[in-house]
């Protein structure tokens, strides 16, 4: 009897738990953004649809492929490159994730360069 009940309490606490943590990693992958201006940013709005990511700041406006390797890690490329800077991938990586925010971390090509933001959905 005592085996019996401490395997039913074993099932109910298993089928009575659920998972506090929610899958919406694609969540960024669409929609509309913004990165602040401060701490080497200029105020920037990006709009991410499908391969393609829009990106507005100041009187400039950029189209650019992105390419998500997987939900933490994707590859931005300017589709019309303006200078010799821009025909170098960008490769950005989320650190952390809060619920409408990432954290990042960008790498302009195969340089040491890198520089951290973070970037908000408002869309």
């Amino acid at each position: 009897m005592r085996k019996l009940f401490i395997f039913l309490f074993g099932i109910l606490t298993l089928t009575s738990c659920k998972s506090e943590f929610e899958d919406n990693s694609d969540k960024f992958k669409t929609g509309v953004f913004e990165i602040p201006a401060g701490d080497d940013f200029v105020k920037e709005t990006i709009i991410r649809k499908d391969s393609i990511q829009i990106s507005k700041y100041g009187d400039n406006i950029d189209t650019l492929s992105i390419k998500w390797k997987n939900n933490f890690f994707y590859t931005l490329r300017y589709i019309n490159p303006k200078n010799s800077l821009q025909k170098d991938p960008m490769f950005v990586q989320i650190n952390k994730i809060k619920k409408d925010s990432y954290d990042f971390t960008v790498k302009i090509g195969f340089s040491k360069f890198t520089k951290k933001g973070t970037i908000y959905k408002i869309k």
